[in-house]
């Protein structure tokens, strides 16, 4: 296998040494001219391991063990064990610690230590108590909702409209992000254990960037929510929104990089984009999609009251 090569300023290349995962283009920028590359460990077979030796499924079972057996004897883990029994429970099933494994390139002590530090935050931070009431203010705008339509696999979207930022605190505007985050979650099909976020860059200006706030949110979504996110869609983002990206990808683990796609209205390539994910028909029409429907903070409230209520029943308060 061979690598691509492209720069802005620099002819195609091939290079002869070889990749660790396949490389294609994942969108273009027709003003800038700009090729960004991704490099997609989604859906390989088999899955390989840092030293890129392939690994059999009882490779993988036998570091889920692994991971499970030395976290269960973690002593800075006992507060959540007792007093959290159900969550700890769930963070360690084979679902969980396979992400954790994943995010982390099937390095076991990387994973461990990954786990470890997911479990202490939840300790602290307490995201599964977060009830709608707390974070309501921060919705009214709509910053930040669950869609009512899925992708064509069934994942949850979660819409991002940066324009409608209604808060200057960092901190509440994280604690409406782990509130979403976790209302995603609680809503995936059984099958699905990733979400979408569609960011709508309409009306976008140079007010509403913040360096704390997108780097607190990459913290959060690759150390608190590893493996959690499937595709990060950047549509129509402003020409003057490339510096920034140029700026705070370095906060991004390359996977989650490689996550981020740029669709252009205008631009057939990247608006096949939406087509192969999204049923035109169910999709909002900000989108390029056919559904008129727009956000409304008194219906939202109710599904998301009633949320709060079906995880209380179901976890007893925990998430």
């Amino acid at each position: 296998m061979y690598c691509l090569s492209l720069s802005d300023s620099t002819p195609l290349r091939v290079s002869k040494y070889p990749c660790k995962l396949p490389v294609h283009i994942v969108f273009t920028t027709p003003d800038s001219r700009a090729t960004r590359i991704s490099n997609r460990a989604m859906n390989l077979q088999p899955k390989k391991s840092n030293s890129n030796v392939a690994l059999t499924p009882e490779d993988e079972q036998k570091m889920i063990i692994e991971v499970r057996d030395t976290i269960k004897k973690q002593k800075s883990l006992e507060k959540i064990k007792q007093h959290r029994p159900d969550e700890f429970s769930r963070f360690c099933s084979d679902e969980s610690i396979s992400r954790y494994l994943r995010a982390r390139n099937w390095n076991v002590k990387k994973a461990v230590k990954m786990l470890e530090s997911s479990l202490i935050w939840r300790m602290n931070y307490k995201p599964e108590e977060i009830r709608w009431e707390h974070v309501a203010a921060e919705a009214e705008t709509g910053k930040i909702y669950r869609s009512s339509f899925t992708d064509k696999k069934g994942r949850v979207v979660l819409v991002m409209r940066p324009k409608f930022q209604n808060s200057k605190s960092t901190k509440s505007q994280i604690k409406y992000l782990v509130y979403c985050m976790e209302n995603a979650i609680q809503n995936l099909p059984s099958d699905q254990e990733q979400m979408i976020w569609l960011i709508d860059f309409h009306g976008f200006n140079l007010s509403n960037i913040s360096i704390n706030s997108t780097k607190e949110t990459a913290n959060i979504l690759q150390n608190q929510y590893p493996e959690r996110l499937g595709l990060a869609i950047l549509y129509n983002p402003p020409k003057f929104f490339e510096p920034f990206y140029k700026m705070v990808k370095p906060f991004l683990e390359p996977k989650t990089a490689n996550k981020v796609k740029f669709v252009y209205a205008d631009d057939p390539n990247t608006k096949g984009i939406m087509d192969n994910l999204f049923c035109m028909d169910e999709l909002e029409s900000a989108f390029g999609g056919k559904d008129e429907e727009y956000f409304d903070i008194k219906k939202y409230a109710e599904k998301m009251i009633e949320d709060d209520a079906k995880r209380i029943a179901l976890h007893g308060g925990e998430k």
